[in-house]
């Protein structure tokens, strides 16, 4: 090498250093095969030290008081004393450096020399012996050598005689197979030795080096599946404990994952154990452990009868695992890059290698097993031998220690190379470098100057990127992006997890001051009865038989039912509604819960008849349908991966974001059914749209005929349109129900005023301001059109029964499809002056209940929980169904499944699409759904109709009653003979709004 006597940096500390100048050229010539080790794997030789001549005599006794400094002087130290005090020096500097350094154990008794050398590798595979003050990185681990422990352990308490027994006896029974006994002591041992120092071995409960992984692995896997957090770790641990509980009860006569440990592949690899018997398996398979198994139980067999008879095999097979032990602690590409952490070799230091303490057999077998052996080890040894000795350690020998420190080691490397060839195997020790010294560089300097050589310590990259400090940087760092994206996800979706979310559904605000509310559709473990408040299943004035959880609970039982059958034809539709409350306003959801439950109960009459079947999914467009854009777009996503779905029900809330919903639908090929938007302008824009409820202009032109017979002839008759102020709301309904309702007054020539503004807070209409400006003006109207709200009436009623200038007046109120959902019955506590009358429009027609199955099967399949809820709830007079949203829900229902399935065939979204213009449904809920005469972007025909009367009775209690209507289907006009006021139409039964 040019740079090969290049000057190392000396090492800051001198008390370290080497006293003498063999010391520190030895020192000098180590420290650059540590420089070398850094960057590359050089072989690492055997340095064996001696000197040129015999030890003195030994020195005469001395005085038992001690030495007399002035007359007797401290004897001087032999050669050979000397090159063991260089020994320990080299060991105090490479401990101080950061090398792991071991010094030899002294020797047990044992009966020969192998064995001695065998006890000193045995005893150097316990980790403590190498630990350092300096040492990098943590502890070394000798797998290998204590799984060899384990089975010489486990021979030695067997029967003396084993394993002659039973086919060397000639004996058939009555005695073990000598391979099962062996394995039945390892299984007693856990394939461990005794005297273990590590805390799970002395416990002697579980591999946790493999279970615990495992149980993790279960952890991340429930986290990523979405389970709650507590889910997850008790999954974790509950897997732990079956693994534990597992791994002691097996009776497998061995650890649970045996077959995984490394020094079990090890022991099946390695090509330097002999082969087993034949007929036996000898091979390793990651994912068979049972033929692992196998192989292991026969090699430990073979392994153990070796042990028991030859000792050179006994050494050798130590020596190679201490050698693999070390090589695999200094592996590089392992999972924590230990060997790039681990920069200097470890050393093992022999003070005094003698055939007493099995130093040279030990120096010896290390020659012999990396001959045989193709792998390099990072081992480096410096041994000292008396020059007696030297001769039983051949070739080899530096002819002068202060040669250049790379011809040292070169010519070492020649030899190497030609030393290793079998003819010469009886002749040499080509691993082992002989390094003589002459006495007289073994003194110590007169000046007490020490040289301290070191080799470069800067720390590798690898311990700076990964190691524990980083990890624990790296773990909080991961941590806290889990859980800022654990947040980030709770904050955003309706469920989710660590790890992912449902992405179906999200979590909107109306404003920065809302709750949050669950918008989407229903996948998963999603429910939307979660997120609804106590008290929800209220609604403005009359409360619902259903609850929204009892109606998801039906719904998916229904749906489970489906797919449980592999064989099941069905279709899927979804229901589209304002089923939150999450709101400032706690907007009420009876809305939605009554229009899904008829969509629940046409899902289980259609299931009940045959097939194909319906399978109904939930999505929620928030309080008033505010997201309802959203929840569009979530239903369209879905319907990518769901070619099942072919349609929606609902979107029954005509806001000025409808038209968007419907073109997002439409791009995704589904068409929509309404059964209560009452929207003009949709059908007539949106091909894929149709509804079941009266359009708004159309409701203007019915009501035409009540404003008509109101109006007084040839004179000067003043009429207000008082409308909702939509500019926050962007309700589009009140805008088309003003608009329609002044032209339809000013066609009759009325004196019409408005529209006049009212503004909603805290859910309470604001009105005292508007009734103030009309009623105690000089043109009080006598026909007041509300473009407004359900929930708006009542608040208006007080202030006209309150307000002077309309206190005794007489004054008709017009109004459209909205009232329906009011209750005017005496639970409902509506309040109305008993001068004004109102008069609206309800979309839903009430069949002859002999006419049609819907009341039958509500109470077959709706039947209330609540015990208060009388009987006969479930007829065309009763409360409970007098808004007609369940039964619009169920017709339309009933019409999207049979456009899906004409035939009795499945049909997809395109199709149905298509097949929508031919249904004809007679008695339904709502009369005959006939949507032949329906052309696309235009109104069609015969929509259902009520005109409904409400005034105070003699009991001062509200009275509704019917004034006129036209089922579904029936497209006949209605006249003023028809609907003539103060008298009850014969044709038309009594019902709720």
């Amino acid at each position: 090498m040019p740079n090969e006597e290049r000057e190392l940096p000396r090492c800051p500390d001198a008390r370290h250093g080497m006293s003498t100048g063999a010391g520190a050229g030895i020192q000098r010539r180590l420290e650059m095969l540590v420089r070398d080790f850094r960057s590359s794997r050089p072989p690492m030789p055997v340095v064996v030290l001696h000197t040129e001549i015999e030890d003195a005599p030994d020195r005469p006794a001395t005085d038992p008081d001690g030495p007399d400094p002035a007359t007797n002087p401290a004897p001087v130290p032999t050669p050979g004393e000397q090159v063991v005090r260089l020994i320990e020096e080299l060991y105090t500097g490479h401990d101080a450096h950061g090398s792991r350094c071991a010094v030899a154990p002294d020797a047990r008794p044992e009966p020969t020399e192998v064995r001695r050398a065998a006890g000193l590798v045995r005893d150097l595979g316990d980790p403590r012996r190498w630990d350092g003050r300096r040492a990098f990185y943590r502890r070394y681990s000798f797998p290998r050598v204590r799984l060899v422990r384990a089975i010489e352990e486990a021979v030695g308490e067997l029967d003396p005689d084993w394993p002659r027994m039973p086919a060397s006896t000639g004996f058939t029974s009555g005695l073990p197979d000598p391979a099962q006994s062996l394995l039945d002591q390892l299984a007693r041992q856990r394939w461990r030795p005794g005297g273990s120092s590590r805390w799970s071995d002395r416990l002697r409960l579980f591999d946790m080096a493999h279970i615990l992984p495992v149980s993790l692995v279960a952890v991340v896997g429930a986290l990523i599946a979405r389970a709650p957090w507590g889910v997850a770790v008790g999954s974790g641990a509950g897997f732990l404990l079956f693994l534990v509980l597992l791994d002691n009860v097996l009776p497998g006569r061995a650890p649970l994952f045996l077959w995984l440990r490394r020094e079990s592949r090890w022991f099946l690899t390695t090509t330097f154990l002999r082969a087993a018997s034949p007929g036996q398996p000898t091979d390793f398979s990651l994912v068979r452990p049972l033929h692992s198994w196998n192989a292991i139980a026969a090699r430990a067999h073979e392994v153990a009868e070796a042990l028991k008879t030859g000792d050179d095999f006994q050494l050798q097979l130590y020596v190679l695992a201490l050698c693999e032990d070390l090589r695999d602690n200094h592996r590089r590409w392992s999972w924590d890059l230990r060997g790039f952490k681990r920069p200097r070799p470890p050393v093992l230091f022999i003070p005094k290698a003698t055939a007493e303490n099995g130093g040279i057999e030990l120096v010896k077998a290390v020659s012999d097993v990396r001959s045989r052996r193709s792998e390099l080890d990072p081992l480096l040894i410096v041994a000292a031998v008396q020059p007696t000795d030297v001769a039983r350690l051949q070739r080899s020998v530096v002819q002068d220690a202060d040669t250049s420190a790379w011809t040292w080691y070169q010519e070492w490397g020649r030899n190497l190379r030609a030393g290793q060839s079998p003819s010469r195997a009886l002749a040499e020790l080509p691993w082992v470098i002989k390094v003589p010294i002459r006495p007289d560089r073994l003194t110590t300097r007169d000046d007490g100057r020490r040289d301290c050589v070191r080799a470069t310590a800067r720390p590798t990259a690898a311990r700076i990127l990964w190691s524990v400090h980083a990890l624990i940087v790296i773990t909080a760092l991961l941590a806290g992006a889990v859980a800022f994206r654990a947040h980030e996800l709770a904050d955003r979706h309706c469920s989710s997890s660590p790890l992912s979310a449902n992405r179906d559904t999200r979590l909107l605000k109306a404003d920065k001051s809302a709750d949050p509310e669950c918008v989407g559709i229903a996948t998963g473990d999603v429910r939307f009865s979660d997120w609804l408040k106590p008290g929800d299943d209220s609604g403005t004035s009359a409360k619902v038989p259903w609850t929204l959880a009892e109606l998801e609970k039906k719904i998916e039982r229904e749906n489970a039912g489906i797919l449980r059958s592999k064989k099941a034809k069905y279709v899927t539709v979804v229901y589209a509604g304002p089923l939150g409350s999450a709101s400032p306003e706690n907007a009420s959801p009876v809305k939605g819960i009554e229009e899904l439950a008829g969509v629940h109960l046409a899902q289980a009459a259609i299931n009940k008849a045959g097939s194909p079947r319906l399978r109904v999914l939930i999505a929620n467009g928030g309080a008033d349908m505010r997201h309802q854009v959203a929840m569009a777009e979530s239903i369209a996503r879905y319907a990518r991966r769901d070619p099942t779905l072919v349609g929606v029900v609902g979107a029954g809330r005509n806001l000025t974001t409808s038209k968007d919903v419907a073109t997002v639908l439409g791009d995704a090929e589904l068409p929509v059914i309404s059964g209560t938007n009452s929207s003009t302008e949709l059908p007539m824009k949106h091909a894929n749209w149709f509804s079941l409820a009266a359009p708004d202009a159309w409701q203007a032109d019915q009501l035409e005929l009540i404003a008509r017979q109101l109006r007084v002839p040839k004179a000067e008759q003043h009429a207000l349109v008082l409308a909702r102020d939509t500019k926050r709301t962007k309700d589009e309904y009140t805008n088309q129900q003003a608009r329609f309702g002044a032209g339809m007054l000013k066609d009759l020539r009325y004196k019409v005023t408005g529209p006049v503004l009212y503004t909603v807070q805290d859910n309470r209409a604001e009105l005292q301001g508007p009734t103030e400006a009309f009623c105690r003006g000089t043109r009080v109207p006598s026909v007041i059109y509300f473009a407004g709200r359900a929930e708006d009436i009542n608040p208006l009623m007080q202030q006209l029964g309150s307000e002077r200038g309309c206190d005794n007046r007489n004054i008709s109120i017009l109004t459209g499809d909205d009232l329906s959902k009011a209750d005017f019955t005496p639970q409902g506590n509506q309040q109305m002056p008993a001068d004004v009358t109102l008069y609206y429009a309800a979309l839903a027609y009430p069949a002859d209940e002999q006419s049609t199955n819907f009341y039958r099967n509500a109470e077959q399949y709706l039947a209330p929980a609540d015990p208060a809820v009388p009987p006969g709830w479930a007829r065309p007079r009763a409360p409970l169904l007098a808004s007609g949203q369940t039964a619009l829900s169920y017709d339309a229902t009933r019409a999207l499944h049979k456009a899906a399935s004409v035939g009795g065939a499945v049909q997809n979204r395109a199709a149905t699409w298509v097949n929508l213009r031919t249904v004809n449904l007679p008695n339904m809920a709502t009369g005959t759904i006939d949507f032949t005469d329906a052309q696309p972007r235009a109104n069609r025909k015969g929509h259902s109709i009520v005109l409904n009367e409400v005034r105070i009775g003699r009991d001062a209690e509200p009275v509704l009653r019917p004034l006129c209507g036209r089922a579904a289907g029936d497209a006949r006009p209605l006249t003023e003979a028809d609907c003539a006021i103060g008298r009850a139409s014969l044709s038309v039964r009594e019902v709720g709004g």
